[in-house]
């Protein structure tokens, strides 16, 4: 077998990338953000048994969840109680959670969704989102729900949370919802929120969704969906601050994280943008994005770090996404340490992607991306590299990258970078990228970095 140069450089340079990715992963086991929500040991307990719970797979359950929750929310206790799941298959319609309580799934304990559509009530649609994200009117009531709270945590001994989601995806592709769908939880308006150790599988739509949130940690999860799911986006933080996502495992049909902050003239009125956000050792696969931010930005999206993330068979390593009409801005976005295999693009920056709720959205209304550094980035198998395309009226700025490598096994056309409408700079990034990143313009912005 003929062994060129070029292979060796390229099976060399390889070796070197993964020997630094495990020293920066070694080094990146030291930081964690989770601390900013303390994992609180409560010592009042009560079991879903208590409350006529049965876990039979077979027993509908939601009066017994109900029921047990509006004995913590009315006990008080000063440091909360928890609601301990046995193991056994729980079978259950929708549910509220309440502050100062934790939520335990012991080993073996499932927490199942009921198929029975008519189980599910309506709530309004998010105010930053001014309609369902999927048909006009209300929405579906998240499988676990939470309005208003503080001070809680689901977790367990990798227990599973599934939504039987099957139902809801064939009225999708089939064009009979009447309304959007849930998604597996949704916390909104609330603080102090510790979501680890759980299994979540088979969301209809979004799998953990924190809206108006702040301080929030998602660490040690599994997210599980069928790869042809549709929307089954892992963790979306929306419109949320001081969010950490750490140490999980995401397999799903749609992005693994996608920050978001409204939509279009409902976002940019409601005005809260999400900021504060870490990334840190994500591991997944998926047929859309690995890290996203957007398309629905329009309340802004800044200071995000997202760092160590692991990718296999993707659609898209790295994806930012805008629209006109969006408004908003998404800016001071890090994202370093990055392996990529087998992923139809590496990195894709747009500003075309995304409907509107309405016709009443102000196409006048134009993002603003400015500030984005990428960094360290191994890719193989990849079939495009990149493509950064900004706004004729709203170029996108201030884009860096630095040691960027993402090979493709065959050369073709779509083996190189594309670019209009940006500004930025680049450096040791593999293939040779645009015209736009490396004719000297803005060297300022990666300065800093080198």
């Amino acid at each position: 077998m003929a062994f060129t140069v070029t292979s060796f450089v390229v099976c060399f340079g390889f070796v070197l990338q993964m020997l630094v990715n495990y020293v920066g992963f070694a080094q990146a086991q030291q930081h964690t953000c989770s601390e900013m929500v303390p994992m609180v040991y409560r010592n009042d307990k009560i079991s879903i048994t208590d409350y006529g719970g049965v876990g039979d797979g077979v027993t509908l359950n939601t009066k017994a969840f109900r029921a047990a929750i509006y004995r913590i929310e009315h006990l008080r206790r000063k440091d909360g109680t928890v609601l301990y799941i046995p193991p056994g298959e729980y079978l259950t319609g929708p549910f509220n959670l309440t502050s100062r309580m934790t939520l335990f799934l012991a080993k073996g304990a499932i927490i199942k969704a009921t198929t029975n559509v008519e189980q599910w009530p309506l709530i309004a649609p998010l105010p930053s989102y001014g309609r369902g994200r999927e048909r006009p009117g209300g929405r579906y009531m998240s499988f676990i729900h939470g309005n208003g709270l503080h001070d809680v945590i689901i977790t367990g001994e990798n227990g599973t949370i599934d939504g039987q989601g099957g139902v809801w995806w064939d009225m999708w592709r089939q064009r009979t919802l009447q309304y959007t769908r849930p998604h597996l939880i949704e916390l909104m308006n609330s603080r102090n929120i510790r979501i680890s150790n759980v299994i979540f599988k088979n969301s209809p739509f979004w799998n953990i969704h924190p809206v108006y949130c702040s301080h929030v940690v998602v660490q040690y999860v599994t997210i599980l969906a069928p790869y042809d799911s549709p929307n089954t986006d892992g963790i979306d933080p929306d419109s949320s601050s001081d969010v950490c996502i750490e140490d999980s495992y995401i397999s799903t049909g749609d992005d693994l994280v996608a920050i978001k902050s409204g939509w279009d003239e409902y976002g940019i009125a409601y005005g809260r943008p999400s900021h504060g956000i870490t990334i840190r050792r994500v591991t997944g696969s998926s047929p859309f994005a690995g890290i996203a931010v957007g398309s629905e930005t329009s309340g802004g999206v800044e200071n995000v770090i997202a760092e160590h993330i692991t990718l296999f068979k993707m659609g898209v390593g790295i994806n930012l996404k805008t629209n006109i009409g969006r408004g908003g801005f998404i800016r001071n976005i890090t994202v370093s340490n990055v392996y990529i295999e087998n992923s139809r693009q590496g990195i894709k920056i747009a500003g075309d992607v995304g409907d509107h709720p309405d016709e009443s959205y102000n196409p006048y209304a134009l993002p603003v991306l400015r500030n984005i550094m990428i960094k360290n980035v191994w890719g193989v198998e990849i079939l495009q590299p990149g493509r950064i395309h900004g706004l004729r009226d709203a170029p996108f700025t201030g884009i860096c990258l630095i040691n960027v490598h993402l090979l493709g096994q065959v050369r073709s056309r779509d083996s190189s970078w594309q670019c209009s409408d940006v500004y930025g700079s680049a450096f040791q990034v593999t293939p040779w990228p645009c015209s736009q990143l490396t004719g000297g313009q803005q060297t300022g912005v990666c300065s800093s970095y080198l």
